[in-house]
């Protein structure tokens, strides 16, 4: 592995609107691709230009393509290390030196919008700053955690149990860049009723299995 990240994404969306007339997620990813105008871009090289919002774009850029069938289990590994780290109160992520080198293509990261659902977009048009008890340290390391459940529900397979829990995370995600505490309350309630119903299923799946066993043997 070369450490480049192939996404099957969906075209770009066509040009015409201003930046700051653009729902988050299409300003969010033309501005990190317009602070990077080279080919490729490295997630350690994301991590040190935006500072403290890095957690918050990583992972929204990671969580993106969790709602393309097939493409969960690539990401959790790094979602996983950086909501440990947002989980223990870091500021600003360290990757190691293997996932910092992961890079992805400029016009790739530029489709990325392209590839949200048409629920997530019905949200975006209701995000804006609204600061509350999510957009403090308590809501940074909560956001932290519970990206961390969603990242073990996204690395175990399992049927339909992506989609859920990677959906709530995208919109606490979309509440942290965009200092939005109701949008990010939203997520949390989200993120926590799609874990649990992928811990259910999960669940049930080792018990059948179990139970298969015990009847073979």
């Amino acid at each position: 592995m070369d450490g480049t990240i192939h996404l099957p994404l969906a075209p770009a969306a066509p040009a015409g609107h201003a930046a700051e007339d653009a729902a988050p997620i299409s300003r969010i990813v033309a501005e990190v691709a317009a602070t990077f105008p080279g080919e490729r871009i490295t997630l350690g090289e994301m991590a040190e230009a935006f500072g403290d919002r890095a957690f918050g774009l990583l992972i929204l850029l990671l969580l993106l393509p969790s709602l393309l069938p097939g493409m969960a289990s690539v990401f959790g590994l790094p979602m996983l290390v950086l909501g440990v780290q947002m989980g223990l109160g870091r500021r600003v992520p360290r990757l190691p030196a293997i996932m910092a080198r992961r890079s992805i293509r400029r016009t790739d990261l530029l489709r990325l919008a392209g590839a949200s659902s048409k629920w997530l977009r019905k949200l975006e048009r209701h995000v804006r700053p609204r600061p509350g008890p999510f957009t403090t340290p308590f809501g940074d390391r909560l956001f932290g955690w519970l990206t961390v459940y969603v990242a073990v529900m996204l690395i175990l397979p399992g049927p339909g149990t992506n989609g859920p829990p990677a959906f709530g995370n995208i919109v606490m995600a979309l509440g942290l860049v965009e200092h939005d505490s109701r949008t990010m309350g939203w997520g949390v309630a989200l993120t926590i009723a799609g874990c649990l119903f992928a811990t259910v299923v999960l669940a049930l799946l080792c018990w059948l299995g179990m139970e298969a066993l015990n009847f073979v043997f």
